[in-house]
């Protein structure tokens, strides 16, 4: 049975692609803030109260996975909020880039250790990261964190070619979650479906690629 680590696992998207994953057989390991219900029923462990930011939390994912083989790394766990020009929470844009772009990196060197030739790692990211489709301006802290978060991501792909592991950058869509106040065009469900077949489809011949979920190639 392959493994799968899924940040930010108990709730939205990353919940949604850990129950598309047990489906298909994969063993799950949850690491969230926070327990759920859901995730509790499926996952086989659930590293809870887990701060992605700090180097405690990735000690304390380090030492609980011990030497578990890694298959498949879902960074997943992010954060959206807005700005308005004029009156820029510079805080808020730290915040963001701790969360949507250090982490994904903390977590990603904390377990290269565990992954092997035909590991794979999935970078949730946005659309909004994009340069060259934001036509729309605004979202300052949430669009600069996606299009570093896609920087680390394609030298991801690069550094670890040699070692067999792949990398992708994946938007979700406009999903319906509670990051949007459910909102969204598509459910949690849906875009999952969709994520894993990215997901699938990734090899050593199209790493360190940007995608939506729908298979589009994005530009960056």
């Amino acid at each position: 049975m392959k493994t799968a680590v899924i940040t930010g696992a108990n709730r939205g998207i990353g919940l949604a692609l850990s129950q598309k994953l047990a489906e298909k057989g994969w063993d799950i390991i949850a690491i969230c803030r926070s327990e759920s219900e859901e995730i509790e029923a499926i996952a086989s462990m659930v590293i809870s109260g887990i701060d992605v930011t700090s180097s405690d939390g990735i000690d304390q994912i380090k030492k609980i996975i011990g030497d578990q083989q890694v298959d498949l790394l879902i960074n997943n766990a992010g954060l959206l909020k807005d700005e308005t020009l004029g009156d820029i929470d510079f805080d808020s844009i730290r915040e963001q880039f701790e969360i949507n772009t250090l982490s994904p990196l903390r977590v990603t060197e904390a377990l290269i250790p565990n992954m092997v030739e035909g590991s794979k790692i999935a970078n949730i990211t946005s659309r909004m990261g994009s340069i060259a489709d934001n036509d729309s301006g605004g979202r300052y802290g949430y669009r600069a964190s996606k299009a570093a978060l896609n920087a680390i991501g394609k030298s991801l792909a690069i550094d670890l070619k040699d070692k067999g592991i792949a990398v992708a950058q994946l938007h979700p869509g406009w999903v319906q979650t509670r990051m949007v106040g459910f909102n969204g065009l598509v459910s949690a469900e849906d875009s999952a479906t969709g994520l894993v077949e990215r997901i699938e489809e990734l090899n050593l011949s199209n790493t360190g690629g940007f995608w939506h979920t729908n298979g589009e190639k994005l530009p960056w």
